[in-house]
């Protein structure tokens, strides 16, 4: 899941490293369980990880590192990270009599970056090392805060507002090697970095707002991410590759569809509107949208072959959702697009498409 805005990342207090985890994910890979949930480790706990992104080669990476012996606790990309920094200590994390040195372990950390394709937002941590936070980010968002005596690593500003107004915006492939007393910026190849510091003047609306007039605004410019977030984990750049696997749909149940109908209210119904446009052009799918509250309050005809597609951000519109129970009862199959895990429409629904906003 996205780091939630209210907390930062971690603190690099030496007191702090392990209490301040604020940071939770979609669960892109693997069932959203505590198994998957982040921190995740090395075999020996010595090397923690959380990320936000998407490793996309981690069935590679992790199909190597089995066959050299390393068992994994869960289905997640994520944990791939933490085996592959240990991979590169040379099993130096096993030998719990042998300290693990600083250069040491930013050497293996930029070693197994650079074996990672995909996106990622990280903050690493090695219990031999309490005072050493190492963040690294490949397009996804992640920036540093500087404090006094102690500085932050989080997804956004507003996270780390309450601490400081000073902070770094990381570029890609940027390794912030963060410290008590300080921090550096560094690239895979140990190469200094710099990046200016930038002095946050919001005030805590204002930060809500990122720095935008208002949210409307705010939320026009969001749209590229957004987007991008809703494709992370089903959208294979390497293959061209789709995998729905929540939909509820099989090939041969998708193959059997010959009309698509799409129900909800306000900005989801012209939302639906596009994805109808876009449908009929690229299936020859016949696509209808209607206004949830007007389906519901009618007798309307669902043929055979009819996938009904309910749409609202939080997934407890209520005229959408007897809109779908009704669909349901004329025999159709259901779908769900929506922002909310567990809501209704979503356990009503026959498959569910997160949007991972």
């Amino acid at each position: 899941r996205r780091p939630p805005r209210s907390t930062p990342l971690y603190s690099s207090a030496a007191s702090d490293v392990y209490k301040r985890q604020g940071h939770t994910r979609w669960a892109t890979h693997g069932a959203p369980t505590e198994i998957n949930a982040h921190p995740h480790s090395d075999e020996t706990g010595r090397v923690v990880v959380v990320h936000n992104g998407i490793i996309e080669n981690y069935r590679m990476l992790k199909e190597r590192l089995q066959k050299a012996g390393v068992k994994f606790k869960s289905q997640t990309d994520t944990e791939v990270v933490g085996h592959l920094i240990a991979h590169h200590l040379g099993g130096a994390t096993k030998d719990t009599k042998k300290p693990i040195q600083r250069d040491q372990f930013i050497k293996a950390v930029q070693e197994a970056l650079k074996e990672i394709h995909g996106t990622f937002a990280l903050g690493i941590v090695c219990s031999d090392l309490p005072d050493l936070l190492i963040g690294a980010r490949r397009d996804c968002p992640l920036i540093v805060g500087l404090g006094q005596g102690q500085n932050f690593l989080a997804s956004d500003v507003p996270a780390i507002l309450a601490y400081t107004r000073e902070v770094i915006f990381l570029d890609d492939n940027d390794i912030a090697l963060i410290e008590p007393s300080g921090v550096h910026v560094i690239d895979f190849d140990s190469q200094t970095v710099t990046r200016p510091v930038h002095k946050v003047s919001w005030d805590p609306i204002q930060a809500e707002k990122a720095g935008y007039k208002h949210f409307m605004l705010k939320e026009i410019h969001e749209q590229p991410r957004i987007v991008e977030d809703s494709l992370l984990g089903r959208l294979n750049t390497q293959t061209g590759e789709v995998t729905l696997d929540q939909s509820g749909l099989s090939e041969e149940a998708a193959a059997a569809v010959t009309r698509i109908r799409f129900v909800a209210c306000g900005t989801s119904w012209h939302a639906s509107l596009i994805g109808a446009y876009l449908i009929e052009k690229y299936t020859r799918i016949p696509c209808q949208v209607e206004i949830a509250s007007e389906f519901r309050y009618r007798d309307p005809v669902v043929e055979k072959g009819t996938l009904v597609v309910a749409v609202s951000q939080s997934g407890e519109t209520a005229d959408t959702l007897a809109a779908l129970r009704l669909a349901k009862k004329k025999g159709a199959r259901t779908l769900v697009i929506a922002n909310v895990v567990g809501s209704s429409l979503t356990r009503d629904a026959d498959g569910s498409l997160l949007t991972h906003c």
